[in-house]
C-alpha cells in the first residue's frame, strides 16, 4: 500500500488496491477488479471483456493482494496486461503466479540482532523486529522502555519469533501482562502464546496459529503430508535427505521435488544455498512449531523419526573415516551443517531407549565434535548413550567409550579419560585389530603423556604402531609415529622427535590430512624454541594456527595462539602477547578446554608482571594454580621454567606479604570471575 501510494504521481489514472483475502474461487476475480474500479456490466458482454475495453487507454495500477487465495485467475491477469498497455499489476502473493514476465522479490523477515554479541541499546534500537517490538509496546503500554536490563531479553524474543512482524505485533501486545523476560520463558509454545490482535484486523491475522493454518489450507492433500513430514528435520534439510526420510516408502502422493518446489513457492519453508552450492531448505521456527503439531497429530510420527534417525547415523558413519583425509573441511562443513540433524536423531535414540544406534552415532561423531571443540557436548551425548540400560554391542560400546576417553582428556579429566579407555580395551580384549582399539590407544597414550608417564606412553604408543602396521593403516601409522615423537620430545631427546615428527609429517601429508599435519607443525615449534630458535618457531606456529582456523578447530586454534603469545612475550611484544592470550582464552573458555585456560592464565599473569600490572600478575597466578590443582592438570613442560622465572621475580619485587595477600585473592575468584578478570580490556597490553 505504501508503494502504491508512493507511485500515485506515476498513474495518472490512478493506484487502486483489488484485496483479494476473502474470495475462494477464481472466478470471481474479475468481479472483485471490477468492484474496485467502479465498472458495472454492460448488457450481456462477459465482465472480463468490459474490463479490457474500460483499461485498454487508462494508465493506472492494480494492487492484487493476497493472489495466493484465487491463483485459477493468473490467467486472467495476462488478459488484463494484454488488452491495456498502460495497465501495471503489483500482487502480493503467498504463492508465484507463474506467468511470462513476472518479477518476483521475495519479502524477508525483518532484520534481527546476534543475541550472542548485543550491540549498545541505541544500536540495537536500529535493528527492524526490535524497532517494531518497541513500537508495539508502547502501543500497548505507554510506559514501556527497553533498558540495559530487558534488552536482551527483547533482543532473544525478536529472534525467537524469526524477525515475523505479525509474530513480533502479537507478542508486544501482551507486555501489559508479560515484561520481556517472563514472556521469553513463554515462548517455547508461541503458537499459544501469541494470540489476541486487534479486532479490526482480518480474523486469519489476529493470531500466529490463524496465518500459518491460512497457509496450510492452500496446500493440497499431499503437499499437507510432505509439510508435517518435514517436522522431523532440525535446522535445515537437504533435497537428498528429504526424498530418502519423507518418502521412504514411496507413498508420499506427491513428487517430492515438486512438492519442495511448490512449498517453496508458497513460503512455508525457504530455499538457502550451502557453500557447495547445494540448495538447503529451512523453516522458520513458527512455522516449524505448526509442522510438528501436524507430525504429531499423525500415526506415522514415530516410524517418520526413525527413518531420519537412521539416516543421519548412515550419514555420520559415511563421515567419520573421511575426516582424516583430504576431503576432511568438507566433511566437516557438511557434518556441521547437518549438526542439528544430528543432535534430533540423538535425542530421539536416547529418549526411545534406541542403545545400539545411540553408541554407533555418538561413537561415529566424537571425531568431529574433537575437532571442531564440541567437547562439553560431545561428552554428555556420549555419557548418556554409554549410561543407558542395555549395553550394546561390544565394537559400539568400545568406540563411544574411545571417544569418551579422547573428549575428557582434551579437558584436562584424565582420571575419566583412563577409566572409559581401559574399559573400552577391556571389552575388546580378545579382538586382534579395528580401529575402536586404535583409538583407544592412542587416546590413552595422550593421557599418560600428559601425566608425564612417560615409559607408559611409549609403550601404548608402540603397541598402537604395531596393530597400525598389522593392518596397514597408514593413517595410523602416522598417528602412532606421531605420540612417539611427543614421548621423545618431552624426555628431551629431541633428534629423535625431530626424525618422528617429519615421518609423521610426511605421512600426513600423503593422506591429505592438515588437522593432524598443524598437529605435527605446532608440536615441531615447540621442540625448535626449546632449541633457542624464536624466529623458526614462531613461522611454523603461524602455519599451524593458518591450518586449524581453516579447519574450524577451536581447540587447535586456542593451543597454537597460546603458543605464539609467548613467543611474542619472549621478544617483549607485549601487547601482542596479550592479545594473542585473550583470543586464545576466549577460544579455550567457550570450549570448556580447561588446559589452556589454565596456562593462557599463567600467560596473562607473566604479561601483567611485565607491564609491572604486579598485583594484577599475582592474582592471575594465583587464580592458574588453583585451576591446576582442582583439575589436577599437568603444567606445560615447554614454557614451565620461563614462567616460573618471571613469576619469581614479581614476588620479589612486591614483598612477601603484598604477593600473599593478592595471590590469596586470585586464588578464591571462580574460574568465571579468573577469566573475566583475565579478559578485561585496557588492564594488559593496553
Amino acid at each position: 500500500m505504501q508503494a502504491a501510494a508512493d507511485l500515485l504521481d506515476d498513474f495518472p489514472d490512478g493506484t487502486f488496491l483489488v484485496p483479494l483475502a476473502t474470495l475462494t474461487q477464481a472466478e470471481r476475480f474479475f468481479s472483485a477488479v471490477a468492484e474496485t474500479l467502479g465498472v458495472r456490466e454492460v448488457g450481456e458482454q462477459p465482465l472480463g471483456e468490459t474490463l479490457k475495453d474500460y483499461l485498454g487507454e487508462r494508465h493506472l495500477l492494480l494492487l492484487l493482494d493476497n493472489f495466493e487465495q484465487v491463483l485459477g485467475a493468473a490467467l486472467a491477469v495476462t488478459e488484463l496486461l494484454g488488452a491495456a498497455p498502460g495497465l501495471k499489476v503489483l500482487v502480493t502473493s503467498r504463492t508465484p503466479l507463474g506467468l511470462y514476465g513476472e518479477k518476483e522479490y521475495a519479502v524477508p523477515p525483518l532484520s534481527v540482532p546476534d543475541v550472542r554479541h548485543l550491540p549498545d541499546l541505541k544500536t540495537l534500537s536500529q535493528y527492524e523486529a526490535v524497532r517494531l517490538f518497541i513500537e508495539r509496546a508502547k502501543s500497548a503500554k505507554v510506559d514501556f522502555d527497553v533498558t540495559d536490563e530487558s534488552a536482551p531479553a527483547v533482543a532473544e524474543i525478536c529472534v525467537r519469533l524469526d524477525g515475523l512482524p505479525l509474530a513480533i505485533e502479537l507478542a508486544a501486545a501482551r507486555i501489559k501482562m508479560l515484561p520481556p523476560k517472563a514472556m521469553l520463558q513463554r515462548l517455547s509454545s508461541r503458537l499459544k502464546l501469541l494470540t489476541g490482535g486487534a479486532r479490526d484486523l482480518p480474523e486469519r491475522q489476529r493470531t500466529l496459529r490463524g496465518t500459518i493454518e491460512w497457509s496450510f489450507a492452500l496446500l493440497d492433500e499431499g503437499e499437507q503430508l510432505l509439510f508435517g513430514r518435514l517436522a522431523v528435520f532440525s535446522g535445515g534439510r537437504t533435497l537428498e535427505a528429504i526424498e530418502a526420510i519423507c518418502d521412504a516408502e514411496g507413498d508420499l502422493p506427491v513428487d517430492a521435488f515438486e512438492g519442495v518446489s511448490s512449498l517453496v513457492d508458497k513460503s512455508l519453508i525457504r530455499q538457502e544455498e550451502e557453500p557447495g552450492g547445494e540448495p538447503r531448505f529451512v523453516m522458520l521456527e513458527t512455522v516449524h512449531e505448526y509442522a510438528r503439531e501436524k507430525l504429531g497429530e499423525s500415526s506415522e510420527a514415530e516410524e517418520i523419526k526413525r527413518v531420519h534417525a537412521e539416516f543421519f547415523l548412515t550419514l555420520a558413519e559415511e563421515a567419520d573415516p573421511e575426516l582424516r583425509g583430504p576431503d576432511q573441511l568438507e566433511w566437516l562443513e557438511r557434518l556441521e551443517a547437518e549438526h542439528d540433524n544430528m543432535r534430533a536423531a540423538l535425542s530421539w535414540a536416547l529418549g526411545r531407549k534406541e542403545v545400539e544406534l545411540a553408541l554407533r552415532m555418538g561413537g561415529a561423531l566424537w571425531w568431529f565434535w574433537w575437532m571442531r571443540g564440541y567437547y562439553s557436548e560431545g561428552r554428555r551425548w556420549l555419557q548418556e548413550a554409554l549410561a543407558m540400560d542395555g549395553r550394546g554391542s561390544p565394537g559400539s560400546r568400545a568406540m563411544a567409550l574411545a571417544g569418551a576417553g579422547r573428549l575428557a582428556s582434551v579437558q584436562g579429566d584424565f582420571d575419566r579419560a583412563k577409566e572409559a579407555c581401559q574399559e573400552g580395551l577391556e571389552l575388546l580384549a580378545h579382538e586382534e585389530a579395528s580401529e575402536a582399539k586404535l583409538k583407544l590407544l592412542e587416546s590413552l597414550g595422550w593421557v599418560a603423556s600428559e601425566r608425564e608417564e612417560h615409559s607408559q606412553a611409549k609403550q601404548l604408543y608402540e603397541e598402537s604402531l604395531a596393530l597400525s602396521r598389522e593392518m596397514g593403516d597408514t593413517w595410523w601409522i602416522a598417528e602412532s609415529l606421531l605420540g612417539l615423537a611427543f614421548v621423545s620430545h618431552n624426555r628431551g631427546d629431541y633428534e629423535r622427535a625431530t626424525e618422528l615428527y617429519e615421518q609423521s609429517m610426511s605421512l600426513f601429508r600423503e593422506q591429505g590430512d592438515k588437522e593432524f599435519l598443524a598437529t605435527c607443525l605446532g608440536s615441531l615449534a615447540m621442540l625448535v624454541y626449546s632449541q633457542g630458535d624464536l624466529g623458526r618457531a614462531a613461522q611454523l606456529t603461524e602455519e599451524a594456527a593458518t591450518l586449524f582456523k581453516n579447519l574450524g578447530d577451536r581447540g587447535g586454534v586456542s593451543i597454537v595462539l597460546y603458543n605464539l603469545g609467548w613467543i611474542a612475550l619472549l621478544q617483549d611484544q607485549l601487547s601482542r602477547a596479550a592479545d594473542l592470550y585473550r583470543e586464545s582464552l576466549t577460544f579455550a573458555w567457550d570450549a570448556g578446554l580447561n588446559p589452556i585456560v589454565q596456562v593462557a592464565l599463567e600467560g596473562f599473569a607473566c604479561v601483567a608482571g611485565a607491564e609491572g600490572e604486579t598485583e594484577r600478575a599475582a592474582r592471575l597466578w594465583g587464580a592458574a594454580q588453583a585451576l591446576q590443582e582442582a583439575k589436577g592438570i599437568p603444567r606445560d613442560p615447554d614454557f614451565l621454567a620461563e614462567a616460573d622465572t618471571r613469576i619469581s621475580a614479581v614476588r620479589s619485587g612486591m614483598g612477601e606479604q603484598a604477593w600473599e595477600e593478592a595471590w590469596r585473592k586470585g586464588r578464591t575468584m571462580t574460574l568465571d570471575e579468573a577469566v573475566s578478570y583475565a579478559l578485561e580490556e585496557g588492564e594488559v597490553g593496553g
